[in-house]
């Protein structure tokens, strides 16, 4: 096995040395080398791609799709995009300039951040918060500017954002992600609609990650984008509407302006999405509402099942209205170091939960499960915590 020569450990750039790595998924990790434990840590839909979206994957590799799609994805997947975002979101953009396709919305969520990040540049974002962003914003050279959110059942409102802008005048972009990933909080449209006014006042580049917009158990989920589209960036993607994690497919939908500077980092980096999972994604996005469907109405079924549970083991429950996590206030009682617990849980009732403090200032005391997970897993793992903990 090859090490790389002492005096070549310096070519890494100091920033990248110092960013740590994903701890979601090192625990994530540590936690699959306990035998027969039950693993509720990552969000990774338990249900498998629709029948219709791996016909249409199989059919293209059948078809010899195998050749450079263009930078900005297949027409016919930007043309899929804007139907459903239309359909879903009332939202209106033009399928040639105004959306570009992605590997994921984890690449969306860098080739943005890496277009309009700059030395000195803050990134603003409500708390606790998926831990991503803050890395890129480290790896851009800029700094990252938590907004707690702990006393106001983790919603952003529209005093406390602009209480935030006024103490940070480098701030470049914010990032809003709803439903929230690790509360599970959506926000209405009224509450959006406050959070918008204030920033129509601002030039901030709002960075609006609604990747679990259609897993909303409290009626139509509303972007902002809806009511401040001339400076939001949304961002989406299949992997959650339709358990498609493993095809990578995600979308940027902006103005042509800054869709023409992001296309550039994305071409750099990975230079077109693969055709297969376009194919899928597209008829996916096209034809695949009932499936999406059905798989919210079982994760609204299992969260409506577990948070009186876990209220009778001690626990506070965050509301979450959207996406598949429950956000759980430690009991008092119990270790109230989230890492410290977590870990105690791993090993002793064999249950893994990801620590709150995994997802930034305001996550200290919380662990995060995930519930897209079987009924007989959750039920299995509620019984291993009860006997554990009572």
């Amino acid at each position: 096995m090859p090490k790389l020569k002492e005096s070549l450990i310096n070519s890494v750039r100091p920033d990248i040395r110092n960013i740590s790595v994903n701890r979601i998924r090192q625990f994530d990790t540590e936690f699959r080398q306990i035998d027969g434990l039950l693993r509720l840590t990552l969000g990774e839909p338990d249900f498998n791609a629709p029948e219709l979206v791996k016909k249409a994957m199989i059919a293209s590799i059948e078809n010899n799709d195998s050749h450079y799609s263009t930078a900005r994805g297949s027409i016919d997947f930007r043309q899929a995009v804007v139907h459903f975002l239309k359909r879903n979101y009332d939202l209106d953009y033009d399928p040639e300039s105004e959306i570009l396709t992605t590997v994921g919305s984890t690449e969306a969520i860098f080739a943005t951040l890496s277009t309009i990040l700059k030395a000195g540049d803050e990134l603003l974002a409500p708390s606790p918060a998926y831990p991503l962003y803050e890395q890129l914003a480290h790896v851009n050279h800029a700094k990252m500017i938590y907004i707690p959110t702990n006393d106001t059942d983790f919603v952003l409102t529209a005093k406390r954002l602009q209480e935030s802008i006024e103490a940070h005048p480098n701030a470049r972009a914010i990032v809003l992600t709803y439903p929230n990933n690790p509360t599970g909080v959506e926000y209405s449209g009224e509450q959006l609609k406050a959070l918008a006014d204030v920033l129509a006042k601002t030039d901030l580049l709002v960075i609006s990650d609604e990747i679990y917009s259609t897993l909303n158990y409290i009626g139509k989920h509303v972007s902002i984008a809806s009511f401040l589209p001339e400076q939001t960036v949304v961002l989406n993607g299949v992997s959650k509407s339709h358990a498609m994690t493993g095809d990578r497919i995600g979308f940027v939908a902006a103005p042509k302006e800054l869709i023409s500077q992001i296309v550039k980092i994305h071409q750099f980096a990975i230079t077109a999405v693969s055709n297969p999972a376009m194919v899928g994604a597209t008829v996916a996005f096209n034809d695949g509402d009932a499936v999406t469907e059905q798989m919210r109405a079982e994760y609204q079924k299992r969260r409506d099942f577990l948070i009186p549970e876990f209220k009778k083991l001690g626990f506070g429950v965050a509301a979450p209205d959207g996406a598949f996590y429950l956000f759980l206030k430690i009991p008092e009682g119990q270790n109230q170091d989230d890492s410290a617990f977590a870990i105690e849980l791993a090993h002793k009732a064999l249950v893994g939960l990801i620590p709150g403090s995994c997802f930034g200032p305001g996550g200290e005391g919380y662990l995060r499960l995930s519930y897209a997970a079987s009924d007989a897993k959750l039920r299995e793992a509620l019984k291993r915590l009860k006997n554990y903990l009572l």
